[in-house]
């Protein structure tokens, strides 16, 4: 499938509690408020199995053990199918696709933070997602200690559980990511106001989309 020239791929990128979810809604309802040819979706999820796999991975009562190579290739599975079911078959439609999370997410978390060889990392997330590239990436950048006291309240799944200095390594592998995709990421200051984070976002889309139709 090819996808067409008006289509665009988006995804959200950052630790816990920076905000992703409220902002693709967001985004969702005044883009379709537009009638703008938009669909949202997660990671892990999207897709039936996907979905399923991401109640293994993320389980918040952690009764099922998952070692930390079958972690990677649960995430890697879900985004294996959502890719050739609904994301692909969407940018082919000429679709917008706000998506949470892609294969940044896998780097920074399965890769840096759990220790693996980033460049075997790369690979994996390349076949995974027939080397589906975002168009643009925001990352919502956020001091760990903040993102993490936001969500405290919640039943954390067995990722968010993780202690500080995890997250801090996610953070960093982040802008690690960031400084080397200075085309395609786009860092965000996180700490700012629900509604100032979305009007730089929002911008930052509406020039793209401009780019796109020209």
């Amino acid at each position: 499938m090819k996808k067409k020239n008006n289509a665009l791929f988006i995804t959200f990128e950052g630790g816990e509690g920076v905000g992703k979810s409220t902002l693709i809604d967001t985004l969702y309802d005044t883009m379709h408020s537009q009638n703008l040819p938009v669909f949202k979706t997660r990671e892990p999820g999207g897709c039936k199995l996907s979905e399923a796999l991401r109640d293994i991975v993320l389980q918040k009562k952690q009764t099922i053990p998952v070692s930390l190579r079958a972690e990677l290739l649960l995430f890697l599975t879900a985004r294996a199918q959502k890719v050739e079911e609904v994301l692909l078959p969407k940018l082919a439609e000429g679709q917008i696709i706000l998506c949470d999370r892609f294969n940044d997410s896998t780097l920074a978390y399965q890769g840096a933070a759990r220790s693996f060889d980033l460049s075997v990392i790369e690979a994996f997330c390349n076949f995974a997602s027939h080397n589906l590239t975002p168009d643009i990436t925001f990352f919502l950048d956020l001091d760990p200690v903040i993102g993490l006291s936001r969500v405290k309240h919640q039943t954390l799944d067995r990722i968010e559980v993780e202690g500080v200095s995890f997250h801090q390594t996610v953070r960093k592998a982040y802008q690690r990511i960031a400084e080397k995709n200075p085309k395609r990421v786009v860092t965000i200051d996180a700490s700012k106001s629900i509604e100032d984070v979305y009007s730089e976002v929002y911008d930052h889309i509406q020039k793209k989309l401009s780019v796109c139709s020209s």
